[in-house]
């Protein structure tokens, strides 16, 4: 693993959550190339883009960038990482699933990248987000069925951490988080909202298609159309963008005027 001394280190980055991960407690400069998937980042669209750990570019041209660390995530291929492997490369795969891995993953970068106290400070500013907006919930309602989805075809509901913060925002994740799902068994969930949030679509879910599943058509969600997306990038990338995911995923579920948390909130 790299020195605790980051004057040299040359991070590549194939996970958008390294990506927004890094440059959240300071370490942008660390970064020499990140995935096709981190444009959304706004700091580092001058650097290389390359591929990620399902679909690579080429390994020449993440070894040509002299890395010192390369980072990963789930979902990969096998055969991808196997060709990075076969180099002599440092090579950390984060596999968060919860919010809790989520802030180690954090303090973990915080360490390498010599921003330690930046980490720490990350991890509580999220912290005490979510529990703002938790504390806006009722608790003396019943919580609001939701699923929130991934991936339509094979369907697959949103990741755990998702349903963390559903939580958060007073509803309850009506199937179980980060598995293949059928129509059927939401069906049988009765969601009263269907959040979609599709991986590397940005915000570009179609709900259209929702409303076009037979099994869905007498569920709450869908007799009031109460079908909405939410970007790929705030739900699906376990770092800091959770924050701004987590109060839109609010306002849906709590869409009267008076009780929408604001982008300072």
């Amino acid at each position: 693993m790299p020195s605790r001394d980051n004057s040299s280190l040359r991070i590549v980055s194939l996970a958008p959550s390294a990506t927004s991960i890094l440059c959240a407690i300071g370490a942008k400069k660390s970064l020499v190339g990140v995935t096709k998937w981190c444009p959304q980042v706004a700091s580092v669209n001058g650097l290389p883009q390359l591929g990620d750990c399902w679909h690579m570019d080429g390994v020449d041209k993440i070894l040509a960038l002299r890395p010192s660390l390369v980072i990963g995530s789930v979902p990969y291929k096998q055969e991808t990482v196997a060709k990075l492997l076969a180099h002599p490369l440092n090579f950390l795969a984060m596999n968060p699933r919860t919010l809790a891995d989520i802030y180690s993953d954090i303090r973990l970068l915080g360490g390498i990248a010599g921003k330690t106290s930046e980490g720490n400070r990350v991890v509580r500013a999220m912290e005490a987000a979510f529990a703002r907006i938790r504390k806006r919930t009722n608790t003396k309602q019943p919580r609001l069925r939701v699923y929130c989805e991934a991936w339509p075809n094979p369907r697959i509901s949103s990741p755990p951490w998702v349903a963390e913060l559903v939580e958060i925002c007073g509803g309850e994740m009506t199937v179980s988080a980060g598995e293949k799902v059928s129509d059927d068994q939401i069906a049988d969930a009765n969601p009263e909202f269907i959040v979609l949030a599709w991986a590397a679509t940005e915000a570009n879910s179609d709900p259209a298609q929702a409303y076009k599943v037979a099994a869905w058509k007498n569920t709450p969600a869908i007799r009031n159309r109460r079908v909405h997306v939410i970007s790929d990038e705030l739900l699906n990338t376990p770092g800091p963008p959770l924050v701004k995911g987590a109060r839109e995923l609010y306002n849906i579920l709590h869409s009267h005027p008076g009780h929408r948390i604001r982008e300072n909130q």
